[in-house]
């Protein structure tokens, strides 16, 4: 399983982008499942706080933290395929 939660505030552009880029990477990863959690919520806020997010999407792989601000669709690539290859 592969499993990607974004932390991300409503309206965020820069959030939409990573989520487009996730879209696409499930043709490739078809067991990819993505979690989308407005950052201003009860869950939301828990999640920031637990692991210091501090710009906005919050990623996290596999219930990971990966990264904050956002990753590129390589970058997210490569993760997977780290996982994939153990």
């Amino acid at each position: 399983m592969l499993k990607v939660t974004l932390i991300r505030p409503q309206g965020c552009a820069h959030c939409g982008q990573v989520l487009e880029s996730l879209d696409r990477l499930k043709k490739d990863y078809p067991v990819l499942e993505i979690e989308d959690i407005d950052m201003e919520s009860d869950k939301g806020q828990g999640l920031v706080q637990k692991y210091g997010i501090m710009a906005s999407p919050g990623i996290l792989i596999n219930n990971e933290f990966f990264a904050s601000g956002g990753a590129s669709e390589d970058q997210l690539r490569k993760k997977f395929d780290e996982i994939f290859t153990g």
